[in-house]
């Protein structure tokens, strides 16, 4: 089936997916998480496949790890695609509702998208996530993985797609395409493709906003940092460092810049850098912390993972165990240098400073910005909504992990009694009342 026919069906099905009862696409949602569970060995097979060929080729470590599945990540899958289930229906909520006079009520009402051209990384587990969120939200999906995961997507949208055609959804609402060139066809595709969710480099979403007429919602890079104010509790600043850069390197909320306020300069980097490089973390370091480095650790200084910091490193986003590190004077130059280098994606405080963690979260300009907590918390699964299609840094509808919010829209609906415009309309014309009704806050979408 060529791009364009693909195209055509995921319309067609996505006028269709819009009318569907909760009811109906809750019950493919866990069809597909049954399918999973079903298809398990062949999902492994098929990805083991994937990362050998992978490390044939050379591929980074980093992105090898996210291209790996395995029995907990499958698990995880079945899990995200049940709580997705489990989460309200964003589709036909009462947004507003306007008397414009007697008998005539206008309602804002919550539709879904239409279809949408979702092109995703190294991470096939991205592949269920993004199909069933689509799903709840009554929109069509046409995805496009990383050529690293080739077999594993395959298989993956391959059992999903049957299980939710055999549980009633439209054929053609869930479907795959393969190759560059199938991208590049699919951007041209604005009469029937409502929206594309690019999730990779920042060249390779450059790439796509400048090649098509499509909407583009999605980030490119994930510059995100850790400022240690003075007022911090030190333990706390450790703990939540170490997990923001540690515990997923590879990952778009890992942190990739650490900035450390000069009063605490020489108490905290012999603390945290010593845990950093027990955790085989290579640091590059400005020229303030490596002169405060070499006051108190002259030994560690020797390490080859110890390295001076360029301009470059600011704005870079490395995916692996490799960490900048800057000395500022001050909340407001870490607010001001992460306005500057960072990639409005995640940014986090430590401090147990309130105006200062209130300033830093007003003026900081991210789509998420944390408190005494992790970067590593910005998720969709973590925000409760289930799992995300990806994170928008963009400030269009939806910002931050986009979960099912992100992916309906409105349409105004009309109710009237026979009104025309003429009877509002020169001398003695009835005149409107715009009078708001509040509807019950379980209502309000």
């Amino acid at each position: 089936m060529s791009v364009i026919q693909q195209a055509q069906l995921a319309k067609e099905a996505s006028i269709r997916l819009a009318a569907l009862p909760t009811e109906a696409k809750n019950k493919a949602i866990h069809a597909m998480a049954d399918a999973i569970k079903k298809n398990k060995s062949r999902i492994l097979k098929g990805n083991a496949k994937d990362v050998e060929e992978a490390k044939k080729s050379k591929l980074k470590d980093a992105l090898i790890k996210r291209l790996i599945l395995n029995e907990e990540k499958i698990n995880a899958m079945m899990d995200e695609l049940n709580d997705v289930a489990g989460l309200d229906d964003p589709v036909g909520k009462i947004l507003s509702v306007m008397e414009l006079d007697k008998d005539l009520a206008l309602y804002k009402v919550s539709c879904p998208i239409g279809v949408i051209g979702a092109i995703f990384e190294s991470r096939p587990d991205a592949a269920p996530q993004i199909s069933s969120l689509c799903l709840k939200s009554g929109n069509a999906v046409i995805l496009k993985g990383g050529s690293e995961a080739r077999n594993s997507n395959k298989i993956l949208v391959e059992t999903l797609s049957k299980a939710a055609e055999n549980a009633g959804i439209p054929k053609g609402s869930i479907q795959l395409i393969e190759t560059r060139e199938e991208v590049r066809e699919m951007l041209k595709m604005d009469k029937y493709i409502d929206l594309i969710i690019p999730r990779g480099s920042n060249k390779f979403v450059k790439y796509i906003q400048d090649n098509t007429r499509i909407a583009v919602l999605g980030h490119s890079e994930g510059i995100c940092h850790v400022y240690i104010d003075k007022d911090a509790d030190l333990e706390k600043a450790v703990g939540i460092s170490l997990d923001a850069k540690c515990q997923y390197p590879a990952v778009c909320n890992a942190m990739e810049t650490m900035l450390v306020h000069k009063d605490i300069g020489e108490k905290f980097l012999p603390i945290i850098i010593k845990k950093f490089l027990e955790n085989n973390v290579e640091l590059r370091l400005d020229n303030k912390s490596l002169s405060m480095l070499n006051k108190s650790m002259k030994s560690i200084m020797k390490s080859k993972n110890i390295k001076k910091a360029t301009e470059k490193d600011w704005g870079t986003e490395y995916n692996d165990l490799i960490l900048s590190i800057k000395i500022v004077n001050d909340a407001d130059e870490a607010v001001n240098h992460i306005n500057k280098y960072g990639s409005k994606h995640t940014d986090a405080i430590v401090t147990e400073n309130k105006e200062a963690a209130d300033k830093f979260m007003n003026f900081v300009d991210s789509s998420s910005v944390m408190w005494n907590a992790s970067t590593r918390f910005a998720d969709g699964y973590r925000y409760g909504k289930g799992a995300e299609v990806g994170i928008s840094t963009a400030k269009i509808h939806a910002r931050g992990p986009v979960g099912l919010g992100g992916l309906v829209i409105y349409k105004y609906k009309l109710i009237g009694n026979g009104h025309v415009v003429k009877d509002y309309i020169g001398k003695g014309a009835r005149r409107f009342i715009h009078k708001k009704k509040f509807l019950p806050s379980e209502e309000i979408f």
